[in-house]
């Protein structure tokens, strides 16, 4: 029915909630299609933040399933969007970067993965998140060595 009633922004929402609970009850295959129909009416319909937070879940979601040839895309989308708003709330910000950095030290990409996750830890220190701190820390000095 909310497909019919509201097929903008407000079924972007639902979808999107709907997805993040079925994440968390691991129903994977469900969640990465809700994820991936709330990111495309997000690109339609919705605010810019809005439609980053989306993205970037879809790309966590791509590589917790093992797909980072999916994720990497969703993870640059989001940070273009981020990165171009006045309003974007710095930890949603170091939470993206600290996915693109996953996903840079996964792929042996070094040099970005340093870079990304000194920046996270930078946004991590302002925002007083300590383990964010401590997580970015602790691979920078992992790929120091």
């Amino acid at each position: 029915m909310l497909r019919r009633r509201a097929p903008g922004v407000e079924l972007a929402q639902a979808l999107r909630l709907l997805a993040e609970v079925e994440r968390k009850l691991h129903q994977d295959l469900a969640a990465r299609q809700h994820y991936e129909e709330a990111a495309e009416l997000c690109r339609s319909y919705a605010d810019p933040l809005m439609r980053a937070h989306t993205v970037r879940h879809l790309g966590d979601l791509y590589q917790e399933l093992g797909h980072p040839e999916l994720a990497e895309p969703c993870y640059g989308e989001a940070l273009d969007l981020y990165r171009v708003q006045k309003d974007t709330p710095p930890l949603d910000l170091a939470n993206a970067i600290r996915s693109m950095a996953v996903l840079k030290t996964d792929s042996g990409n070094t040099e970005q993965a340093r870079m990304l996750w000194q920046e996270a830890r930078d946004l991590y220190a302002l925002v007083n998140v300590r383990e964010g701190v401590a997580e970015s820390s602790a691979q920078l000095s992992r790929l120091a060595g």
